[in-house]
């Protein structure tokens, strides 16, 4: 079980024995790197170290890693960047990347998903609600995350 981000497609590629699941993302507008505050898309192995929002509906908000009680309107003009429906949130496994946790890396879907197939995002890997809900299905805690240009 692997997950495979490349930020040049701005796609994300889940494989599991025979089952290939093809996604389009958004990663940071700020390109790539590892500083603290920098707003980058971390690159590297990553693992998925928690899953957040199983049982949420499509277009929960999550606010701290908790479901707010509230649904997002998804593509409004003017609506602020959200985490929405489901959250992996990801761990650094290399010595570069090695504050992916403390940066509140995540995968997540997001109330902007006309953006999704272009660099968008402040750091995180954003995806449509329904991908995110789909993929979660398929992930389980510990699998590898590969980001790379």
């Amino acid at each position: 079980m692997k997950i495979d981000i490349s930020i040049a497609n701005q796609e994300l590629v889940f494989t599991h024995r025979n089952v290939k699941l093809v996604y389009p993302v958004s990663t940071s507008k700020y390109g790539e790197g590892y500083k603290e505050g920098s707003m980058k898309t971390p690159l590297g192995m990553h693992e998925v170290c928690q899953k957040i929002g199983g049982r949420a509906p499509f277009g929960a908000i999550f606010k701290s890693r908790k479901f707010t009680g509230n649904i997002a309107k998804i593509n409004v003009a003017n609506e602020k960047d959200i985490i929405t429906s489901r959250i992996l949130r990801l761990k650094g496994l290399q010595k570069k990347n090695s504050n992916t946790f403390n940066r509140y890396i995540y995968i997540h879907g997001t109330n902007s998903e006309s953006s999704i197939g272009q660099k968008g995002s402040i750091g995180c890997i954003r995806m449509k609600n329904q991908d995110i809900i789909d993929l979660f299905s398929h992930v389980k805690i510990g699998c590898k995350v590969f980001i790379h240009k």
